[in-house]
């Protein structure tokens, strides 16, 4: 009976050790202080998870105001709330903040406190969209990697804005109110390594100027662009994926070589005024060229190597690439041409 109670108490002990040293250590992974500093100090109209001690979650909570940030937080969530200003007060102590998502809410331009962003020196993403910006806001933090101020009503973009943002990766303007004068020739000065750039739905009539030389990703849709200019991507010869969908673009405002661009590799001129389909290169991959007025496909033509010579490589050569293709909403009627077929040996989609 004696041995029975030893038994199970020592069982309990180790079931009790166990137990306790496993909360210990959770704890203890997630602070090295004492768990209820942690708690505490979270705001109350807001969320601390016990197992993202580093996040604050304050979206949806109709706050009208930013409420302290605690010192810890790299991750802060404001989004759908009614916040109109953005102040020095409440990021007094969040001095490592690497996350901020403040869209959808009511921010201006006035209510942006001067300096409070640039204070934020280990920011790396800010999201401001669906708010209520007439320009992009400045000045940014030097270290941003991504700035989103898509659906807002920028129509300005201040001078020297971007030019210390060398580490921007993504820049996200799209569906704003930006004319061709926002977009001066230095206006994208500075951003060294920009790969995204999304320009799409403004009221562009043209192509913008000096877009950076290492941007891999271009959206222009819902504009009325009209032309390119001629050799215009030689000044980006990086780019790969290029969205001009829903513009303008008509035979006569294409060079005869305008997208014979061996970078790019998805190409996007889906609704537009196009009667024939443009010379491409060889690398290009993916071709959108639905609704628009084209009504023949002539393979030879298309093809942007001889097929004879494309006989000779066969499939070691330097054959075109291209492997979807896609032509609906124009006047083609089926079959497709069997040059089509041979040329394109890679082809695995064709919409017609």
């Amino acid at each position: 009976m004696i041995l029975k109670v030893y038994t199970s108490l020592l069982l309990l002990f180790l079931v009790n050790s166990v137990w306790t040293r496993t909360v210990r250590q959770v704890y203890d992974d997630l602070d090295p202080g004492h768990w209820s500093h942690y708690t505490s100090e979270c705001p109350q109209e807001c969320f601390c998870p016990p197992s993202f001690p580093n996040a604050l979650y304050c979206d949806n909570k109709g706050l009208k105001e930013i409420p302290p940030i605690p010192a810890r937080i790299w991750y802060l969530y404001l989004q759908n709330n009614q916040i109109e200003t953005i102040s020095e007060k409440p990021f007094a102590n969040a001095t490592h903040l690497r996350w901020i998502n403040l869209n959808k809410n009511k921010i201006t331009n006035s209510g942006i406190e001067n300096g409070v962003l640039s204070k934020l020196k280990r920011l790396l993403y800010l999201f401001l969209e669906d708010n209520e910006l007439e320009e992009v806001p400045a000045p940014l933090p030097v270290g941003l990697e991504q700035l989103r101020l898509a659906r807002n009503k920028i129509s300005k973009i201040p001078e020297g804005v971007f030019s210390h943002l060398e580490n921007l990766t993504m820049l996200d303007l799209h569906q704003n109110s930006l004319l061709d004068s926002a977009l001066q020739s230095d206006t994208f000065q500075g951003l060294n390594n920009l790969m995204q750039l999304n320009i799409a739905k403004n009221s562009l009539k043209k192509m913008p100027l000096s877009i950076p030389a290492n941007t891999l990703q271009l959206f222009l849709d819902n504009n009325s662009i009209e032309v390119i200019p001629e050799n215009y991507f030689s000044a980006i010869p990086k780019v790969t994926f290029l969205r001009l969908n829903y513009n303008k673009l008509s035979d006569d405002g294409i060079p005869s070589n305008g997208f014979n661009v061996s970078s790019i590799l998805d190409l996007q001129l889906s609704h537009n005024q196009l009667t024939k389909i443009p010379p491409i290169n060889a690398h290009l991959e993916h071709l959108h060229l639905d609704h628009n007025k084209i009504k023949s496909v002539n393979g030879t033509q298309m093809c942007p190597v001889s097929i004879a010579l494309e006989e000779d490589y066969g499939y070691y050569g330097n054959i075109p690439r291209l492997r979807y293709l896609r032509l609906d909403g124009n006047e083609i009627q089926p079959p497709i041409p069997l040059d089509i077929m041979i040329c394109f040996r890679l082809l695995q989609a064709v919409v017609i």
